[in-house]
């Protein structure tokens, strides 16, 4: 029970500082799981988010769904994704009942403009950290350029460069086992 009031708590938090969406969570995510916890390791994260990415949904609540199953089964998922929605529940009513037009609130737009700059940076370097842990290899180089070059140049769907992406992992590994004696 411990571990789901934990599991509760720690997404709470991350759903409550995630302004910018999902990507915005993956240091939280990093720094309480693996680092102050270890409750998962770094390549599970990244696969956790990667799965998140790819299955339908938003990314922060699928991955705090896999990583809370991770941890304590079914009522860690629940108790994760809980944890998650909440803050965004509580906010989204507050405003609703409050503030008919806030966004038009000068000091409110202000506040806007600047997350959206720290949620910027923080986008930068979530994705230079996968980067660096992702690609070990020179064909995860070349899915990497290969998934760039095709949403920023053809415009392909993310569903469509993660299915490839792991099409391609999937012969490339049994490529690699053949090799092998």
């Amino acid at each position: 029970m411990k571990r789901l009031v934990s599991l509760f708590s720690l997404f709470f938090k991350i759903g409550l500082f995630s302004i910018g969406g999902g990507y915005v969570m993956l240091p939280m995510l990093k720094e309480e799981m693996v680092r102050k916890k270890g409750w998962l390791t770094d390549e599970e994260i990244l696969n956790y988010y990667a799965i998140g990415q790819a299955t339908p949904g938003i990314i922060a609540i699928n991955t705090a769904t896999f990583a809370g199953y991770k941890t304590a089964g079914i009522p860690g998922a629940l108790a994760a994704t809980a944890g998650m929605v909440t803050p965004s529940l509580i906010i989204i009513s507050l405003i609703a009942a409050f503030l008919s037009d806030f966004r038009e609130i000068p000091l409110v737009a202000r506040a806007f403009a600047g997350i959206r700059v720290s949620v910027a940076v923080l986008l930068f370097f979530t994705i230079a950290d996968m980067i660096k842990k992702g690609i070990k290899n020179p064909f995860d180089f070349l899915l990497l350029a290969a998934a760039f070059c095709g949403i920023a140049f053809f415009g392909l769907s993310p569903v469509t460069i993660a299915l490839g992406a792991a099409a391609a992992g999937i012969l490339g590994g049994l490529k690699i086992r053949e090799g092998q004696p």
